[in-house]
């Protein structure tokens, strides 16, 4: 007999003696399963296996037996559901659970935290939406760029704590000339999928990476000999391994493209990989191929909990069960903002008039000055006076603020699934109703704002970046991926952008003009810098080697469980 039906045949029993502790006898029992008494005395035996009844037979002829119940109907329902939750079945549980959402959160809070499953080392994290999107090639948000940095590898990476450039794919590489780097590649790389990585597999990677304006000066990638890399530039380009430790330039399969699921389950040759990705719960696995040191930790498991919001990750289980929000010594603030991003091009920003109006009443004092602290608790965040923390651009406000009036209508457009811009947007919707300017909301994919969908009609985006590192020259990709910074601009204004970081690529300016690129963005006011966040990991000594990333993540493979005695 099935699991499943046992426990069909105990909720009969206990649904006809009401859960009761009750005199009966073998017969009433087969009337009441609808079997015979052979079978029912294997029913009975079987419960009694699982502790689920205790049955005492009658001494005598006409003797009754007792039937006591150890656990009850909904007991039984929960063990159920547990198993399910355990699973990863969610909606099924939710289904044994009879719909009830409480009582699925319960069992899902049961399971977050730090343990250990068979000898493996499993960590289970909480957070507040699903990750459809893996594709480096992709606009990602923060949270999918630490994930694709546990999923893949690039040629070169970045070494946070020294902030240099480090092999990775590549175990050393030479500037033939100005325009001619060589890439020496580590032999018997494997993908996750088992196959030996090859040089055809790096330059069908760039023969894509390089049509994303980052990577717009690569002219040519070939492979002049076994376990050899050659790149060609269009243009001069002292720092290229830095530009190549980019997420975006991480190496994929060749026959990446004939893959449907590519997307949500991508192929890499990095630590983790990914077996399970649905809305309910993304689930990484150690690699034991690795080319480098094998992850520690064995099993990653993300959680989708809906209501969930926090900015930083507490893998514990104590944030399992009071979702507290409480700051520990180990966030750190994230290196990017929030901001409005003008759209000077189509937008109303293009004529000077709705110009100084948006910076004048949208700078970071008056947003934060407007925040309901009970609306935010979750999020702890402090004024932006710069693109980055510690920076500060001084903007010269306009005096005297002039309403607009040749238009009583703007247009704001944030991504979706955010758990803050709507808060953010609703403030700035009552900023302009004391104008008597109405504001337009349009919640969109991070993909699709970033590729400009319905960029002609969008005045006002409501935007992050997170740029992963402290290096100057992490700006980078915000500025030029998928060029949504130079859709908003005219483009003699992008042009000078442009001048300023080709001058650094050819070592004509020895410093990443870092400052001049800031004051080029917030002065103009196409860009209003809002807030920074608080990011990180507070793990309250359950995981060693425990350290923040930029991303406000950790790296999963680095972190062990101690044994506690």
């Amino acid at each position: 007999m099935s699991g499943q039906r046992l426990k069909l045949q105990f909720q009969r029993l206990y649904n006809h003696f009401s859960g009761r502790n009750t005199e009966t006898n073998l017969h009433d029992i087969s009337e009441v399963l609808f079997c015979t008494r052979r079978n029912v005395r294997m029913v009975i035996n079987k419960m009694v296996d699982k502790g689920w009844i205790d049955w005492q037979p009658a001494v005598g002829r006409g003797k009754q037996s007792r039937l006591i119940f150890n656990s009850t109907d909904s007991e039984l329902q929960f063990m159920q559901a547990r198993k399910l939750v355990t699973d990863g079945k969610l909606e099924t549980a939710l289904s044994v659970l009879d719909n009830n959402a409480e009582k699925l959160v319960q069992l899902i809070h049961e399971q977050l935290g730090i343990s250990h499953v068979h000898g493996r080392q499993i960590v289970r994290l909480p957070y507040y939406r699903s990750f459809g999107n893996l594709n480096p090639l992709k606009p990602l948000r923060r949270s999918e760029q630490h994930l694709v940095r546990q999923i893949f590898s690039g040629l070169t990476q970045f070494n946070e704590e020294k902030g240099e450039v480090e092999a990775d794919i590549a175990h050393a590489w030479e500037m033939i000339s100005v325009r001619h780097w060589r890439f020496h590649i580590r032999p018997a790389i494997r993908f996750h999928d088992g196959r030996l990585l090859e040089s055809d597999d790096i330059i069908q990677t760039f023969k894509e990476v390089k049509q994303q304006a980052l990577f717009k000066h690569i002219d040519d990638v070939i492979s002049p000999f076994a376990n050899t890399i050659d790149v060609y530039l269009k243009r001069d380009d002292l720092h290229l391994p830095a530009l190549l430790a980019n997420i975006s330039a991480v190496i994929q399969p060749a026959s990446n493209h004939r893959r449907s699921d590519a997307t949500t389950f991508p192929v890499g040759t990095g630590p983790y990989k990914v077996t399970i990705n649905d809305k309910q719960r993304l689930k990484l696995e150690a690699f034991d191929m690795y080319f480098g040191f094998r992850a520690l930790t064995d099993v990653v498991e993300i959680w989708i909990l809906t209501g969930f919001s926090a900015c930083y990750l507490k893998p514990s289980l104590e944030l399992a069960q009071t979702q507290s929000a409480t700051v520990s010594n180990k966030l750190s603030l994230d290196q990017g903002c929030n901001y409005l991003l003008l759209n000077r091009n189509k937008g109303l920003a293009q004529q000077k008039i709705w110009l100084d109006y948006f910076q004048s009443r949208f700078n970071s004092l008056s947003i934060m000055r407007h925040l309901d602290l009970n609306k935010v608790s979750n999020f702890k965040m402090i004024n932006a006076y710069g693109l980055l923390p510690g920076w500060i651009c001084a903007i010269d406000y306009p005096h005297d603020i002039v309403v607009p009036t040749s238009k009583r209508s703007v247009t704001l457009a944030y991504q979706k699934e955010h758990p803050i811009y709507p808060y953010i947007a609703e403030l700035i919707a009552e900023i302009l109703a004391k104008d008597g300017i109405s504001l337009k909301v349009i919640e969109i994919a991070f993909e699709d704002i970033m590729q400009g969908k319905q960029a002609d009609k969008i005045d006002l985006w409501l935007n992050g970046m997170s740029l992963g590192s402290d290096r100057a020259d992490a700006i980078l990709p915000w500025l030029y991926n998928f060029n949504q910074i130079e859709r908003a601009m005219p483009p003699q204004a992008f042009t000078q952008l442009d001048i300023l970081i080709d001058n650094w690529r050819m070592n004509i300016t020895p410093e990443f003009p870092l400052e001049e690129i800031q004051n080029l963005l917030v002065n103009s006011g196409q860009v209003l810098p809002l807030f920074h966040t608080w990011l990180g990991v507070d793990g309250n000594g359950e995981l060693e080697g425990m350290a923040t990333n930029q991303l406000g993540w950790f790296d999963f493979k680095s972190v062990w469980i101690k044994a506690r005695h």
